[in-house]
């Protein structure tokens, strides 16, 4: 019953923000007798929402004790906007690397200390992988995580060991601050990741970057096998075929290679 109650403070809680958020959002400014009629939010409690949203920088109070929403709304939204252009312009290569191969294709997005898929390809056999969109997935021992801290400087890689414990989900997940450190090298070397039965017991996957126009990372695309499937003497030409795709997916984002 404790965590019932506990859910449904913590839904009311956000249902109160977006209300004062969407209020704001109709007017260039207000005060909190015109806010509170609008969210029909008691004075004080209002006031605690509106003191956490201009702690986090969404909303701030001017000398006439006006409210407005901030531009980091405008950011937050523009990122979402960014990520559904990238979507859209990477479908087509997803679509056409998936049906080449046979075999799945995702992209993921580097959110915090974790990536997440925001693309699927779903291969035509019966026998598929176990993912979607959305799902959040970890970056140490993933084709698409490894992209990601391969782009990472030395000060980020050690933040991120310092945050992440490196958990093992298969008996070949690297366990290592040292393994990884080398397997990030190899990565940045070859130009794309492998993750062998790391994240998924028979599971083989290789990731590869995918860049803008300034050549900063964006978005990491891979494709996934059962190990069974995975033919090992064309590892060459299908590693090949999978980094000319993101690349050319890249050059339509603006990426010039040096």
């Amino acid at each position: 019953m404790e965590k019932g109650r506990d859910d449904e403070k913590q839904m009311s809680a956000v249902m109160r923000t977006i209300s004062i958020l969407e209020a704001l959002s109709e007017v260039e400014g207000t005060n909190l007798e015109n806010l509170s009629k609008v969210t029909e939010l008691p004075k004080a409690t209002l006031l605690r929402f509106l003191s956490t949203l201009i702690s986090l920088g969404y909303v701030y109070r001017d000398g006439a004790d006006m409210y407005h929403l901030t531009l980091k709304m405008f950011s937050v939204g523009s990122r979402s906007l960014r990520h559904m252009d990238l979507i859209n312009t990477a479908k087509p290569f997803a679509k056409e690397l998936c049906q080449e191969l046979g075999e799945t294709v995702h992209m993921g997005i580097l959110e915090g200390n974790s990536a997440v898929y925001v693309l699927k390809e779903e291969s035509s056999y019966t026998l598929r992988m176990y993912s979607r969109v959305g799902k959040v997935i970890p970056l140490y021992c993933t084709a698409i995580g490894k992209i990601f801290l391969s782009d990472m400087n030395e000060q980020e890689i050690e933040n991120y060991f310092r945050e992440v414990p490196l958990k093992p989900y298969t008996p070949k997940s690297i366990r290592t601050h040292h393994a990884l450190i080398e397997e990030l090298e190899r990565t940045r070397v070859r130009g794309f990741s492998i993750d062998d039965e790391e994240h998924e017991e028979k599971v083989f996957c290789i990731g590869v970057p995918v860049r803008d126009y300034t050549g900063h990372i964006i978005a990491a695309m891979s494709v996934s096998w059962p190990v069974f499937r995975f033919n090992q003497d064309s590892f060459q030409g299908i590693a090949k075929k999978i980094v000319d795709t993101a690349e050319a997916l890249s050059k339509v984002l603006g990426y010039i290679p040096n």
